[in-house]
């Protein structure tokens, strides 16, 4: 007769509490005597409890991320105790003792193996040929942070830890991990590699529901339409495009003394003459020197598609969020058409009277946090297109000229770029070419 029977921790030695890194079993699974059930770990080491008795899961009363210490509860589990005593009284039946000549029988895998091995009558006959090892990246193996039964796991289903996604501890590669990677593979989508087999798929860990009112008060605000789905197009794009951000800097001094000067004129017309314009004019030019940054992939993923228009998005801030809408054809349009037209386009934008179209068409963006601050950040490119710059705020700092130091007002850059379309090398070269545009706007002209 099954009976309740409680699984406590073990002697842990000299150490006051452990970390619960793993819970492997869940109310309902049914586990054999030596099943692990959970994993401990410690600043030194880490262990697996295994199960006492063979038997169902009833209730799980720890959590990964606790700290739990000797004898404290893990689990019940229903186990029929009479059963197992009765087995462990009856004598074993004899094993006769191999001739002198045999080979000695193997070790006893460890338990880890056995756990995820089909059960067996015999042991088949050895293969005639070995079969191929897995091809593993055994650097991103090692690198990747699991425990050593996980690493098991891993080989013996033929996974590269280093593809394997961490839903643990800051990140910790734990054994259902491996489970789903393999389900998810063998269950197709994003394309994967198992080691030994081309299959595809991969699930990625949801992040854990957390009621935060335990902590303290709290205010639960929707979002906002426009930050939905933005957040849906970012998320998308930073899971699809390798991104690389190149920093750099462009002295602005003349080009700012140029603006002042013609400030006041522009203020006569109506409308604000902005830094905005100048580098979106500049970026123009600097897209037309460079073709493959106003470029974007093809659904295939094989084939470039070179654009012959330049329209370049310029993201706004708005009391309802970020929007990027875009300003049309920048390379036929002079300096104060442009600042203009971002006045107009900015106004309706915070007003909310963008339309749909305002915001399709654009070949590359430009973020700028001029305004606000900061020295650089890695702004996230809005595929499809490939690439995206960052401005941030400019500064006076000392630069070495002519064997002496003089006041320049630099402008921090940070362009990120698809590194699948864009290597390194071009992306510095076009960062290089925009920050001359932007120190010297007489090029513009040529």
């Amino acid at each position: 007769m099954a009976e309740i029977q409680e699984v406590r921790v073990p002697d842990i030695g000299d150490v006051d509490e452990v970390l619960v890194a793993e819970v492997l079993v869940s109310a309902g699974d049914t586990v054999a005597v030596d099943d692990s059930l959970i994993a401990l770990e410690s600043d030194k080491a880490s262990m697996e409890v295994p199960a006492p008795h063979a038997g169902k899961v009833v209730e799980v009363k720890v959590a990964i991320g606790d700290e739990v210490k000797h004898d404290d509860l893990i689990l019940t589990m229903e186990a029929d105790v009479a059963a197992e005593n009765a087995a462990a009284a009856e004598p074993a039946t004899p094993v006769p003792e191999p001739p002198a000549t045999e080979e000695p029988a193997p070790a006893r895998p460890p338990v880890e193996e056995l756990a995820f091995a089909p059960p067996k009558a015999a042991e088949p006959a050895p293969a005639p040929t070995p079969a191929p090892a897995p091809e593993i990246d055994e650097r991103g193996f090692r690198l990747a942070y699991a425990s050593p039964s996980v690493r098991r796991l891993a080989r013996k289903l033929g996974v590269d830890l280093g593809q394997v996604q961490g839903t643990g501890r800051k990140g910790r590669i734990v054994k259902q991990d491996v489970r789903s990677f393999v389900k998810a593979a063998l269950a197709g989508g994003t394309s994967r590699a198992i080691a030994g087999a081309a299959v595809t798929g991969f699930e990625w860990p949801e992040i854990p529901e957390i009621d935060y009112s335990k902590f303290g008060d709290i205010e639960v605000k929707p979002l906002s339409r426009i930050s939905k789905l933005s957040a849906k197009n970012l998320h998308r794009s930073w899971l699809h495009v390798p991104h690389v951000t190149q920093h750099d800097e462009a002295d602005i001094t003349e080009m700012e003394a140029f603006r002042k000067a013609h400030a006041e004129e522009a203020k006569k017309q109506g409308f604000k003459l902005t830094p905005v314009a100048f580098q979106l004019k500049a970026t123009a030019a600097a897209l037309q020197a460079f073709p493959t940054f106003n470029s974007s992939l093809d659904a295939s993923g094989e084939n470039l598609i070179l654009k012959k228009y330049f329209h370049i998005g310029v993201a706004v801030d708005t009391p309802n969020g970020l929007v990027v809408p875009v300003v049309r054809d920048v390379d036929k349009k002079g300096i104060f058409e442009l600042a203009q037209e971002l006045l107009e386009t900015s106004g309706r934008a915070r007003e909310g009277k963008l339309t749909p179209m305002d915001f399709q068409g654009a070949c590359f963006t430009i973020s700028s946090l001029g305004g606000i601050g900061g020295t650089a950040f890695t702004p996230i490119v809005n595929a499809p297109e490939v690439a995206i710059l960052g401005v941030s705020r400019s500064s006076m700092k000392p630069i070495w000229r002519g064997g002496d130091f003089v006041p320049r007002l630099m402008l921090p850059l940070s362009l990120s770029y698809d590194h699948r379309v864009i290597d390194g090398a071009t992306a510095a070269r076009f960062i290089v070419h925009l920050s001359a545009l932007l120190g010297d706007i007489r090029k513009l002209l040529l």
